[in-house]
């Protein structure tokens, strides 16, 4: 028997601005997913990252499985009557369609799943990232299954050593859903060229070339692309597999350490550094700094254990402050050069029309004459 992993996550109202979702609100997505999922799931995790309010179900139906779908959707609508109730700010923001129609898949919600055939023991890391977008998984992700320098067990483990299959999308292709596929280490170098733009091109998968199986996967929906609008960051998903064939825990989570910058923050619009949190953490510093939360796990015969927060051990305080003077210094740059996000990022936004009408006034100067 399989067991399938699905998050779906969503920012359905906040206090405050963009802080955090209320407790109102959290408790009636629970309701929800409590009393309509008894038959149809087998597990679930509901917490929260920022604004955005994250369900980790477990079940056996399947990846895209229109019943787990809907539940989540409905737990969203519901939750979203409670944020209207209340006044809080940005009431149904990410549910971007007026209805459900057979999955949540380009109608605001990110969604990650894994199909698995459960080991033994089987860890996984759960990753909820707030104020930025897919992208931001992209260095992490590479560091942990392909460079040496972070992981040892590349080279210790003879399994890992095989390599791993990577599934890159082109985010930035609104007509269906454009992939390429990769392996390492012998195409090291072309993985690097795409992830080294992660505005365009986003890890969407990792797969052991070893065993065939699926090693991670991360939420790559972008939510200009479906309102057509600027409508927030993408604020995306990730569950990573851990230990024997694939990067042991630690591996997984030195990245993070770096506090590289990502797309996000204020209006979704600038380059602030990544911040690593411990589970259920609000948004502040200029609506960031971008944060990503880890909960750990075990999933054994459908049934999840409780929660490990990953990033609440003291080692990563001291990530935290140089993570936060890395914002301030970025945010002292203000609106000029790399502090902001680059014009096609932007063309959701006020700045476009200013510079469209700017546009018409502009004039090309008359060569003056040259004197003899």
């Amino acid at each position: 028997m399989k067991t399938t992993l699905s998050v779906i996550k969503a920012d359905v109202g906040s206090i405050g601005g963009h802080i955090m979702p209320s407790r109102r609100l959290l408790q009636r997505v629970a309701e929800v997913v409590e009393s309509q999922g008894k038959a149809l799931i087998q597990d679930h995790y509901i917490g929260f990252t920022g604004d955005d309010i994250a369900i980790l179900m477990t079940h056996t139906r399947g990846p895209s499985d229109e019943k787990v779908h809907k539940l989540a959707w409905d737990a969203f609508v519901a939750g979203t009557a409670i944020a209207k109730e209340e006044g809080l700010y940005g009431a149904g923001q990410d549910l971007l369609k007026d209805s459900f129609s057979g999955n949540v898949h380009g109608l605001g919600p990110a969604v990650a799943e894994m199909e698995i055939e459960e080991r033994p023991n089987e860890p996984f890391l759960f990753f909820a990232a707030d104020k930025t977008d897919p992208g931001a998984y992209n260095l992490p992700m590479y560091l942990a299954f392909a460079d040496v320098m972070n992981t040892p067990g590349l080279i210790l483990s003879p399994k890992m050593a095989k390599g791993f299959r990577w599934v890159i999308m082109d985010v930035s292709y609104t007509e269906g859903d454009r992939v390429i596929e990769l392996v390492t280490p012998e195409e090291i170098y072309d993985l690097a060229a795409l992830l080294r733009d992660p505005e365009q091109y986003v890890i969407e998968s990792v797969w052991s070339r070893a065993s065939g199986e699926q090693a991670a996967v991360v939420s790559t929906s972008r939510l200009h692309n479906i309102a057509g609008k600027y409508v927030g960051k993408d604020d995306p998903v990730a569950m990573v597999r851990t230990q024997m064939n694939f990067p042991a825990t630690g591996e997984i989570l030195a990245p993070y350490s770096i506090g590289h910058f990502v797309a996000g923050g204020m209006r979704g619009s600038h380059n602030q550094p990544l911040m690593p949190v411990a589970l259920n953490t609000p948004t502040s510093y200029f609506d960031g700094p971008p944060l990503v939360s880890c909960a750990a796990f075990c999933v054994h015969n459908t049934k999840l254990t409780e929660p490990a927060d990953a990033f609440a051990h003291p080692f990563w305080d001291e990530v935290r402050n140089r993570v936060a003077y890395k914002a301030i210094d970025m945010r002292r740059q203000g609106f000029i050069g790399a502090a902001m996000l680059p014009m096609a990022e932007l063309e959701y936004t006020g700045v476009m029309e200013t510079l469209h009408a700017l546009e018409k006034r502009f004039i090309v100067r008359k060569a003056a004459a040259v004197s003899a």
